[in-house]
This record gives C-alpha cells, structure tokens and sequence, in this order.
C-alpha cells in the first residue's frame, strides 16, 4: 500500500474504480443516456438573460465516486430547469470531453463533485484537474474535493484540516462576492453549512490567481441541533499576505476564486439537507453562468418536459452526440432486456375477515396452527410485531403450497480473485423438482425481467390497504452489493446471496382493527380459490377457543453459557480495526464507515421457530421476520427496527434509517435521561445527518426532480431494549424506471456501509476479516406489482446447519471513541444473543426452568 506526501494512502489497483466496470452499473444517472447524430450549436449568447431565472442551463457534473452527486444533481435540475448530465471522472476521454465542450458546445457550464481521497491522486480527481487547466473561459463550481483540486491545480497546498469534520456545521463569513448574493454572513447571521472533509486548502499557500471568499468564523463546529445556538468563541480574523494581500487566521478556508477565470470553490457542502441558502448558492452560479455566456441553443432548439414529470433531452442537439463511454451500461440497454420476457397474466382473488384476529389469542397462534408444522419448513412471516407509534400496520405470512409457488436461491460465484459478477440460480418449484442455471447479468437483472413480464388488473387490489399481494418475498444477501457497483467481494458467504419464495397465497393482518385478508394468485389457466376457502376453515375456529395467560419460561444460565457464543474478533483486534477506520476517515478516504463483526455458536437442530418467537416477545420491532428455506438448512430470526426502502402503489419512495443508538435506563428518569443524551449527541447527530445526505443521493438517481424530501430528521425513537435516532426521506418515483432500478440504487443500505458508500464498502472489505452474509442485507417482499417493502437486516439470529451467527456494529466517524464504538456493538447483539443463550438452556435443562404467569 502506497502513500503520498501527504500521507494519504494508495490503495491497490483491484479497490480503484474502472470504466470497465463503473458503480451505480445500470445507469442511474438520469442524464446518462448514449446518443448520436452530432450537429453544430450555436454559442450566441442569447438576449434578454436578466438575471438568469427562466434561462435554461446546462451543467456537466463530474462525479468524483461521491456519494452526494445527485444531491446537487437534483438541486441543478431544478435551478437550471433542465437535468444535468452527470459522467464518472474516469467515464469520459479528456479528448471527448473537449469535443463536446468546445465543438458541439453541448454544456454552458461544469460542476465538480464531492469525493473521497485527494486531489494529488490521479485515481481520485480522474480528468478534473486538466477540465480545470483547460477551460479558462468555462464557468467551473468545485465542491470539496473540487474546490481543493481548484487550489490544487494552481499551486496551493492541500493539507490535513486542524480537525476532520464530517457531518457538522460551521458559520460561514464571506466577501459578498456574486457566488454568496443574497446570503448573510458571519457569527449569528443564519449561514450555517454542513462540512464533510479531513483536508483542506493552506490559506497561507494561495497563488496570486487565488482569493478567499469565505470561510468559518471560528474553530468552533456545531451539531444540527446546536446550530440554533451558535458558538460564541472569540477569534478575530486578520486578513493580510502573500502577493493576494490575504492571510487567514483561526477559521478554514471556505471559498475561493480565481481572479480571472470564472472558476469557484465551496469546500462545504451546499447540497446538504441541514446547509442553509445552499439552493441559492447554486442559483447564484447559474446567474454568473448567463452572465458570462451560455453556449447551447436557446429554448427555441430544445425540447424540454416539465422538470416535475420527465427530464428533458435535447432534440437533435448536443446530448445526441454524446456517446457514453461504457455502452454497455446504458440504462435504455438495460430496460430493452427486460422486454424481452414472457408475459404472464396473473389473477388475484381476496377475502376480508372482519377483525377475527382480535377474537384470536395472539398473532403467533395464527402463524403456528397454519404454517407450524413440520419445523415450519419453507415458511415466511413479515411480523410487524411492534406497532407502537404507529411504525408498522400490517403482517404478511404464508407458506409452500399453491401451483404458482417456488423458491430461488442465488449464490454469487467466488469473487475474492477478482473474477467478474454473476452467480448459479437454484429454482424449486412446490412438487420439488429442481433447475439451475448461471446469471452471467445477475440476479437483479433476473428478478427485474420477472417483475416487468407480469400482467395483471388493477382492478383485482382495489380496496386492499396494503401493498403487498403477493410475489417474492426473502432476503437479499449483502454480497450483491457487487452488482450495484461495489468492486469486489473479498469474502465469500456461507449462505446464499439471494434466497426468494414466490408466494401466491398469504394472510394478512391489519393489526389497527384486528382484520385479516386472505390473498391468492393464480395464472390465467388455472384459477379456484380452494387455498382461500380451506383456511378460513382453519381460522374460525381459532377464534372460538377461550384465551389463556401466556406462559413464560426463565432460565439461569451459567457464566459460561453467557460467554458461549465465539466472536469473530476479540475486543483488542475490534479496537485496533475502529483505529484503522479513523485513519481512513482522517485522511479523506471515507467521512463515515459502518464497521461491523459477527459472533457464533453451534446449537444444533434447535427449536428455530420457538427461538423467532422468543425473539419477538424479548425485542418485538416494526420489521420484524422469520424465513425458513427448510431445502438450504437456513432459517432467518430478524426482529429489525429499520426500514431499507419501500415503494408504494403511488409511487412513493421511502427510507428510514438508523444511526444513533443508546440503551434503555432502568428508571423512568434515568431512560429520559438517556434518550436526551442520544438526541443531543453531536457524535449520533453527524452519523445521521451523513447517512440521510447518502439515502437523498440514493432517492435522487431514482426520483422526479424537486420532491425528494425529508418529513422527519433525527427523530429518536424508543424500543424495548435501545432508544434509536431514525430520520425519514421520500420521493417520487420516475417513470421510467423500474422497482428494481430503485432497489439497486440504494443498495445496501448506506446506514450499514458509510460514506461515501463504495470507497466504504471497499475500505470495509479490507478491515472486516469475515462475510456478512444475510446480516447488512435487506428482507422483505416486492409484490407482482412492483411495490416492495424492505428492511435492513439487523438485530437478527441466522441459523444455519446447526450454528447460529448474529451480526453487529456501529458508524465509525471522526468523533468515535475505540472503547465506546466496542460497547455500542456489543450492545445492539445483546438481545438477540441472549434469546439464543435462553432457548438453549431450556432446550438442555427443561427441568430447571420455572413457569411465570405473565
């Protein structure tokens, strides 16, 4: 492993992007679209510009690998009333890149992203640094990484900041140059920022061509909440030097111009949900773009949709000549593939049982007299077993049974050799015959042919109030993250990467009125609604036998029964690996990263489901799971407090992560205590704030422009074991983009890999010494009709061939302490490794347990 001057390490070539095989691989960028037809533009600039509001703009955004872009791709998309087009900065040729800015005159201006590492390692700023030395007469915004490859191209110094600040804010002074119009400045005016970045720009080091035109007011950094308390520390500012006359003292570098080129650099992040006037920062560019020219067609030339429908393409212009520089990522590609399918008709019938599972004892008593015999074999059960708050309404369960029903196992092939993506596809159908075959595209590829071949009336769900009808239902293992751009997997999973049912019957719980739905889809061919009527016979009856006191059972177990599960890392090395990770962070690799660890145990053929409903008793949780894949030894106990991403019948995208957790108090003032300990943790806040910027860049590739939105920011929520910090981001789907599109845009999810999240992943590859696995993956169903609800895997026991796994972790940030990070693992495996310790137990010593009427 190589190091530069700065210190900054050099990871081997294998962790480096390619074009070859670029992340985000199914052209999610809503603007990367390939083209021909080059034609001549014109570059007038046109008349009546004013002050820019209603001209139409074209940005070339640059992508340094970030995973931030497509906030400010969404943010210039509405500024610019006309979507960007973003390119990886190693997608393009600098010699095509010429040509479309200087031939075709195909962008008015150049936005360079965020990114992770340095601008002093080519594999890191890719083609920025020549864009910067060659397009004097282009108006460029660098942010962060840009605007450090802007000083850096010119001859300053970029050096490690006084402190590595992630997630938190600062107060902005600035000049009242035109980039910062109608913006306050200084201590207590309102321009707060959100700062990601570990290196900085030496102010002390500026060439002449360089001025500051902002900076920090003090060394004081804020938290989110905090920000409406602003710092009070006394540091004045002295601006006197070198050949620009400027020198600055006690604050960072904020802002910087070039004195004669059009050039400008924000090193903080204007596109952040928590910086305020960063829509107007970016409004205010494009202002000095119209003023300093524009150089593509006038609207008359153009044919542009409503930016809150369609993104608009050029008609017969610039972006049809522009030829992608992978085409077989192109996203129209990809969408062609899918058509290719067989169509299958399916037929959906219902039927509504008023509120019969109040007049049942317990949800688990539905649940076992249908699908628990036989160990529960081939079984699901989406268990909404918290409902407090209203955090989840509805329970989904079923089992193998219906003519239409299989089950696919997808197990990647061993990439640890660098070997490309795919994987061998096992398909069981209910009479138990078997097919296999190699995914050379990948397993999303396949389910998204499968989603897009069915057809079916809307008409047969009408009146259903949830969004799940039938269709897969599983988990998705979290070594597919190859196939949503991460480079490599270097540890091969013992389970399967991917593992579905195809459900077509269920029940469904209402759990606000105690209704139940009994739900079952056939093909056109062969349709009867036995399955409905046979189980309803089951139900009534249940509803009729008098209720009785839950009984509990509580085992002693011995001191070493509670050491008896075997971690895959002792405490020193777990500490040493936090340290590694706050090198990373300090050196610009990564703001935030998700270190996690497993423990095991064997406990042979154990009572897997009395050990899910243990589970769900001791730590009941809004998403909440059990799977049994009887065929692959494999059964999945999950009491999940976290949502991944849902897609609803609307079109409504939502995620809801979790960072930020802190365990329950044992009096009701010391819980409070601790739950405004959490709330007001500036660590917990600046964890959550980097991961709710990621899920907005996640939503962005795949929404409409303008709604991605956040209802609900660092909202502490209370389970029965830990208080957590969950924030909620929504938007709009585009149209043109399939489910699936959607799920592979935002996965894994970014609360369990960092940010930005491939520098991350390929960072944590390095320093966890084990797979995941299922753990860090997502369970839950995508529907026939192409709505899905998907959780994060998390708090949940994995059993499988006799031993059972439960995975942990937490964000490591530039505020973590090694000791603490350590305990706040242990913590989050506590509940589920001593529901396995307690099944155990009674399972070896039935007699020493003593009944407890609860």
């Amino acid at each position: 492993m190589a190091t530069t001057p700065l210190g900054i390490r050099s990871y081997p070539c294998c962790l480096r992007r390619s074009s070859a095989v670029s992340p985000g691989g199914f052209g999610l960028g809503a603007a990367r679209f390939p083209s021909h037809h080059p034609r001549r533009l014109c570059s007038v600039r046109r008349e009546g510009a004013g002050e820019g509001d209603h001209e139409l703009v074209r940005t070339l955004l640059i992508d340094n690998y970030d995973s931030y872009t497509y906030n400010i791709f969404q943010e210039l998309t509405v500024v610019n009333r006309v979507a960007p087009v973003v390119i990886y900065n190693d997608e393009w040729t600098w010699e095509y890149i010429y040509d479309c800015l200087y031939e075709k005159k195909a962008f008015d201006n150049i936005v360079i992203s965020p990114g992770p590492g340095s601008p002093m390692c080519a594999d890191d700023i890719g083609v920025c640094l020549h864009i910067l030395r060659e397009c004097g007469d282009i108006p460029i915004l660098g942010v962060c990484l840009g605007h450090q490859a802007l000083g850096f191209v010119h001859g300053a110094k970029i050096a490690h900041a006084p402190e590595a600040v992630h997630g938190r804010l600062s107060e902005i002074e600035h000049t009242g140059h035109n980039l910062f119009k109608h913006i306050p400045s200084g201590r207590r005016s309102g321009f707060k920022v959100v700062r990601y970045h570990s290196l900085v720009i030496q102010a002390n080091s500026l060439p002449k061509e360089l001025v500051p035109i902002a900076w920090t007011t003090s060394d004081c950094t804020l938290s989110y909440l905090e920000a409406e308390h602003p710092c009070t520390i006394s540091s004045p500012l002295s601006i006197t030097n070198g050949s620009s006359g400027y020198e600055l003292t006690e604050s960072v570098l904020m802002g910087v111009m070039h004195t004669s080129r059009p050039h400008y650099g924000v090193q903080f992040h204007p596109e952040s949900i928590a910086t305020s006037f960063g829509r107007q920062i970016f409004q205010n560019f494009k202002k000095l773009t119209v003023e300093h020219g524009l150089r593509t067609p006038p609207l008359h030339d153009r044919k542009v949709l409503d930016i809150g429908s369609e993104l608009d393409l050029f008609t017969n212009g610039s972006l049809n000549s522009i030829k992608k520089a992978n085409d077989h990522l192109m996203h129209d590609k990809f969408l062609n593939g899918t058509r290719e399918n067989k169509r299958k008709y399916l037929k959906l019938q219902w039927k509504k049982l008023d509120g019969l599972a109040n007049r049942i004892d317990g949800r688990g008593k539905i649940f076992s007299e249908l699908f628990g015999n036989q160990n529960a074999g081939d079984t699901f059960w989406l268990d909404s077993s918290s409902t407090d708050q209203n955090r989840a309404r509805f329970s989904f369960m079923g089992g193998k049974g219906g003519p239409l029903w299989k089950q696919l196992t997808f197990r990647l092939i061993d990439q640890s050799n660098g070997s490309k993506s795919g994987g061998h596809l096992l398909i069981r159908d209910s009479s138990g015959s078997i097919k296999t075959n190699f995914l050379k595209d990948g397993f999303f590829e396949f389910i998204d042919k499968e989603i897009q071949s069915f057809q079916y009336d809307e008409q047969d769900f009408e009146g259903l109030p949830f969004d799940f009808f039938g269709g897969f239902v599983g988990f998705l293992g979290y070594g597919l993250k190859v196939e949503c751009g991460a480079s490599v997997n270097r540890h091969k999973s013992t389970t399967p990467d991917a593992c579905l049912f195809f459900s077509d019957n269920l029940l469904v719980i209402d759990h606000t009125n105690g209704d139940v739905y009994l739900l079952s889809i056939r093909d056109s061919t062969n349709f009867n609604n036995q399955w409905l009527v046979e189980t309803e016979k089951k139900l009534i009856p249940l509803a009729a036998r008098p209720k009785i006191m839950n009984t509990k059972f509580s085992s002693k177990t011995s001191p070493q029964r509670e050491m008896s599960f075997t971690p895959e890392k002792s405490k020193t090395q777990y500490l040493r690996d936090v340290a590694k990770c706050l090198n990373f962070i300090r050196d610009g690799e990564s703001y935030e990263l998700c270190l996690t660890s497993q423990q095991r145990r064997r406990v042979g053929d154990i009572d897997k489901l009395g050990l899910y409903l243990k589970l769900r008793e001791k730590n009941p949780a809004p998403y909440a799971a059990w799977l049994n894949f009887e065929y692959e030894k494999l059964a999945v106990c999950c009491s999940s407090p976290e949502r991944f991403l849902r897609l609803d019948r609307h079109g409504i995208l939502e995620a809801k992560p979790i960072k930020g957790t802190i365990s329950r108090g044992n009096t009701i003032e010391e819980d409070e205590r601790l739950k405004l300990q959490l709330q007001y943790s500036e660590k917990d806040q600046a964890e959550n704030l980097m991961i709710v910027d990621l899920l907005r860049n996640d939503l962005g590739r795949v929404c409409q422009p303008g709604t991605v939105q956040v209802p609900r920011l660092m909202e502490v929520q209370s389970y029965s074991t830990v208080h957590t910090m969950v924030s909620t981001i929504q938007g709009q789907k585009r149209t043109d983009l399939t489910p699936i599109h959607c799920i592979r845009a935002a996965f894994p999810g970014g609360s369990m890999t960092g940010a930005p999240k491939l520098r991350s992943m390929e960072l944590l590859d390095l320093v966890e010494s084990c797979p995941r696995g299922i753990y860090s993956g997502s369970i839950g169903f995508i529907s026939y009709n192409g709505t899905f609800d998907l959780n994060i895997v998390i708090r949940t026991i994995v059993w499988c061939d006799g031993e059972v796994s439960v995975g942990s972790g937490g964000a490591i940030v530039a505020l973590s302490k090694p000791e603490e990070e350590y305990d706040e693992m242990m913590l989050k495996a506590k509940a589920p490794i001593k529901v396995v310790q307690a099944m155990c137990a009674k399972e070896d010593a039935v007699s020493s347990c003593v009944p407890l009427q609860s």
